[in-house]
């Protein structure tokens, strides 16, 4: 596949930079601190949770951290995670307490219209769902009228549920919501409640890292799409900009077959795209106030989007989601997740 076939415009300086005056970004900030303060979850397996082997953090979302502050930084390492939860998130980064959050956040319009901040692009498609423990005998969403289902607070999925109970007529259906999803997945284990609703990774998550998987049931039923994606404190541009390319960057990359593996390689390709695209001739990093080898930073750092996936929810994890035939694969393979072009 040749590179420059898909690969096309990207984004001029004199829109970068609207004017010398501009107010101080987020990114300049980050810059002087020489640290990236990145708000993410340590209970969602799979996307952010810390594992007690190792006292690690890890997860799509982690990496989506790491590889920012390789971006910006050249070091992966330069990162100091700041834990947050449904209801704490946004609140974190309108108050500085962090730059970006990646936390498995649904993008809704109300979220940016409202809340005041500014989506990345999504780097993963989900759907609501619901889970109950085997034994309990329901096989379907229908089945669960009257029954307590529990959540997370401060979580969308309050929202769908509240919505899914009034156009069905269920008016003795009882919603109990929990901090995080430790505590969700302790209620339902319990007996707290009959069902325990989330996203649809979170409830494979938790299910496939029980001591006993085969003990709960995720229900046929979507309730509602849910594509997560991190974000930004709303107006500052040069922040959004750097970010939302250093994600395309990462889904380019596995488009063109560039890993971690072979990224020394590549960097000596004699196309001329793919050495602009990993900076080793000319570059895209000064559109941004980046290095120029921003994208060939995160790659090293935590590979491309595909490797991403199979390290946290690829066959070999606990947390295993199927990519194939779903919007998480790449679009060349039918999937939604896509870069525009770059040169």
């Amino acid at each position: 596949m040749k590179f420059a076939t898909t690969m096309a415009v990207g984004v001029l300086a004199t829109l970068a930079f609207a004017s010398s005056d501009a107010s101080a970004s987020v990114l300049d900030t980050v810059k002087q601190r020489g640290t990236l303060n990145c708000g993410t979850d340590n209970t969602a397996p799979g996307f952010g949770y810390l594992n007690t082997k190792t006292g690690q953090l890890e997860g799509l979302d982690v990496d989506f951290c790491k590889a920012v502050a390789a971006a910006v930084l050249g070091d992966a390492s330069k990162v100091k995670f700041v834990t947050v939860t449904d209801k704490s998130r946004f609140d974190a980064v309108l108050t500085n307490q962090v730059d970006v959050v990646f936390a498995h956040t649904t993008v809704k319009p109300a979220r940016e219209s409202a809340i005041a901040i500014d989506f990345l692009p999504i780097n993963f498609y989900d759907g609501t769902g619901i889970m109950v423990k085997a034994d309990s005998g329901v096989k379907q969403f229908s089945e669960l009228e009257g029954a307590t289902i529990c959540t997370t607070q401060g979580s969308v999925t309050e929202t769908v549920l509240t919505g899914a109970f009034k156009a069905r007529g269920w008016k003795n259906t009882k919603i109990l919501t929990y901090e995080n999803l430790e505590k969700l997945f302790a209620a339902l284990s319990s007996g707290r409640c009959n069902a325990m609703s989330t996203d649809k990774s979170a409830l494979a998550a938790w299910a496939g890292n029980s001591p006993k998987p085969s003990d709960y049931l995720i229900l046929p039923d979507t309730l509602d799409k849910s594509p997560f994606a991190g974000f930004v404190a709303a107006n500052d541009s040069r922040w959004r900009n750097a970010l939302r390319w250093v994600s395309y960057g990462l889904f380019q990359a596995e488009e063109a077959g560039i890993t971690t593996a072979n990224l020394d390689e590549q960097k000596k390709s004699e196309d001329p795209a793919v050495r602009k695209f990993l900076g080793t001739d000319g570059g895209y990093g000064k559109d941004f106030g980046l290095p120029d080898d921003f994208v060939a930073q995160a790659v090293k750092a935590v590979g491309n989007y595909g490797e991403m996936y199979e390290r946290n929810l690829g066959p070999g994890t606990p947390t295993y989601l199927e990519r194939k035939g779903t919007p998480n694969a790449s679009w060349t393979n039918g999937g939604a997740i896509y870069s525009p072009l770059w040169n």
